[in-house]
């Protein structure tokens, strides 16, 4: 398609025109976001699968047998950090209750219908997992049993027990459906990322891993954007990753989108990257705090920096956990069973409420609520209360030790230790100032290969809060003016950046964490022009549309039969004028 038909029409023309056959996928720890660029706004399905087994003794959950322990110095630590949020909020201590909270709080339970719980409160309900045709068959069956009023009742049961016995189990479960299954059935739940890696360990192969990945992608393709398998090869796929993925697991995703899934084409960008291009800027701090783990880059001119990336091992899923360690420890929570681990459904929950009532603001922050319980297979259970210091949860992004995340073992490190790179060793070039969308080489060393790291390492997560997090990764670009431009170009992206309070409280506090002798005195954080969750899902969106076959894509045959080496040397070619129409189309 010419360059003057870019310059003349219409920016909705365009991505209808060119978006209908583009896939753009951007996975995460607990969602993954997947979508025709032509759409507004992708599908937002959480990343986890379960399959029914007949292993016994039976895991519901994979990864449960990975959750650590909390230590007796963690929870000091943490005890610690809520004493110093206290302070700053000007809220009692943990263990300092206010006059009126001297009595244990009343909680009841809450059964029937009651029409002032509004939507954000009603409960979750147990996911079918029989086949539905054989549900449907049941129900046909009933129905002849009721007009033909069968008058003998045993042999009216013997049927009806019959008709359970056939009942078949669901293969497979995938996205919400999986979280809300009972622990009483017989599924084990998967998630094939956690932490922002690949979910590997001695209980999860990275064959399984990749056959679950396969398995989710495929199952939205077909359900949700209804793209059946014998199509595909007339879709290219935009891959939006996060920063968080190593080499390997970068190559794995190329495989799985084009062998696997068998796109005609794909592309692979990188989430920071592309979050700057979906907010129509040039320039940004792009702070991304996903579930599970919070990344961090600077973008230039449309280029990133490789040496400012920064990962923090934490996110909005840690905050939802330590919502519900505040309100046990201040009694509030109703006396039931609630185990985010093994029961998924509390998860859920807690999301819920968290993002309904938790903010970052000064003094006392109560709400009255209505917590669910969940019991094997049984009707959820309402209970009325109370929560407290619901302000505390969200400034463990400032004060991680309040969070205490659960200690995943990273994937084995021989894992890393991929001699066939993507391309060529970085490590013997030099590095200049990116000219394309990649964080390219002057060469055109395409993506992550620039990072002055070796591939075979996992790369470092910061044991820092968010501000301090923030300050040193737009310090370490080691330019006053670029710095200047950045620290007033703060561009915040994922669910968690939708917190109230938190725009104003980031600004204040990262403005603290600058170094006194640095010449830094003004902290922006910039309004997203759209949900901040689907910000890098929509610029992935853009440059797919933008950018559609030109060189840095790669064909399907071309990755079956060369693998790797497909691509090398290859960049933009006219990587200002797309970004300009990256900006002509956002502005418009």
């Amino acid at each position: 398609m010419s360059q003057d038909y870019l310059k003349t029409a219409l920016p909705s023309q365009i991505m209808s025109e060119r978006g209908s056959n583009l896939v753009v996928i951007n996975p995460g720890s607990a969602n993954v976001r997947i979508g025709l660029a032509s759409q507004d706004t992708p599908f937002n399905i959480p990343h986890c699968i379960a399959r029914h087994t007949k292993q016994v003794p039976r895991r519901n959950v994979q990864d449960q047998m990975l959750n650590s322990q909390i230590t007796t110095a963690q929870h000091m630590e943490r005890e610690k950090a809520y004493d110093v949020i206290a302070s700053i909020l000007k809220i009692p201590f943990l263990d300092e209750e206010a006059p009126s909270n001297a009595f244990p709080r009343k909680m009841g339970r809450v059964d029937g219908h009651n029409p002032h719980i509004i939507r954000k409160d009603l409960p979750f309900s147990w996911t079918n997992v029989y086949e539905v045709a054989s549900m449907s068959s049941a129900l046909e069956t009933s129905s002849k049993d009721v007009t033909s009023e069968s008058l003998d009742p045993k042999e009216d049961t013997d049927s009806k027990e019959l008709r359970l016995s056939e009942r078949k189990f669901r293969e497979f479960i995938c996205g919400e459906e999986a979280l809300r299954i009972s622990p009483a059935e017989p599924y084990c739940l998967n998630r094939p990322i956690r932490r922002g890696h690949l979910n590997i360990s001695q209980h999860y192969s990275m064959q399984q891993v990749l056959e679950d990945l396969h398995t989710i992608w495929d199952w939205i393709l077909v359900e949700k954007l209804h793209i059946p398998r014998n199509e595909r090869n007339m879709y290219s796929a935009v891959l939006v990753l996060p920063e968080t993925f190593d080499n390997r697991e970068i190559k794995e995703m190329l495989s799985l989108v084009l062998q696997g899934l068998c796109f005609g084409s794909a592309v692979v960008h990188q989430e920071g990257l592309a979050a700057v291009f979906g907010n129509g800027l040039s320039t940004a701090c792009v702070v991304n705090i996903g579930a599970q783990v919070t990344s961090l880059i600077c973008i230039e001119d449309g280029g990133a920096l490789p040496t400012t990336v920064k990962t923090l091992p934490f996110g909005g899923e840690d905050i939802s956990r330590c919502l519900l360690w505040t309100q046990r420890h201040h009694q509030t929570w109703p006396q039931i069973r609630t185990d985010i681990l093994t029961k998924p459904i509390d998860l859920l929950m807690l999301n819920q409420l968290k993002e309904t009532y938790c903010e970052i603001k000064e003094g006392e922050h109560e709400a009255v609520a209505v917590v669910h319980s969940y019991e094997d297979r049984a009707p959820a259970g309402s209970h009325k209360t109370r929560l407290t210091a619901l302000n505390v949860p969200p400034m463990g992004l400032f004060y991680p030790t309040l969070l205490v995340p659960d200690v995943y073992p990273p994937p084995p490190r021989t894992w890393f230790n991929d001699y066939e790179d993507m391309l060529e060793e970085p490590w013997h070039m030099e590095y200049t100032r990116p000219d394309t969308f990649y964080p390219n080489v002057g060469g055109g060393i395409p993506m992550w290969e620039s990072y002055p790291i070796f591939a075979s390492k996992p790369k470092r997560e910061e044991k820092v809060g968010l501000a301090e997090a923030i300050s040193n990764c737009i310090l370490s670009t080691g330019r006053i003016d670029i710095q200047r431009k950045l620290f007033c170009s703060i561009q915040l992206t994922g669910g968690v950046a939708l917190t109230n309070g938190l725009v104003s409280a980031l600004e204040e506090r990262v403005l603290h964490a600058i170094p006194p002798n640095e010449a830094i005195d003004t902290v922006e954080v910039l309004q997203s022009r759209m949900n901040p969750t689907f910000v890098p899902w929509k610029g992935g969106a853009i440059l797919g549309v933008l950018d559609l076959g030109r060189d840095a894509w790669i064909n399907r045959e071309d990755w079956i039969q060369n693998g790797i080496h497909v691509g090398s040397n290859r960049k933009y070619k006219d990587s200002y004028y797309i970004q300009a129409q990256a900006m002509c189309y956002l502005n418009s």
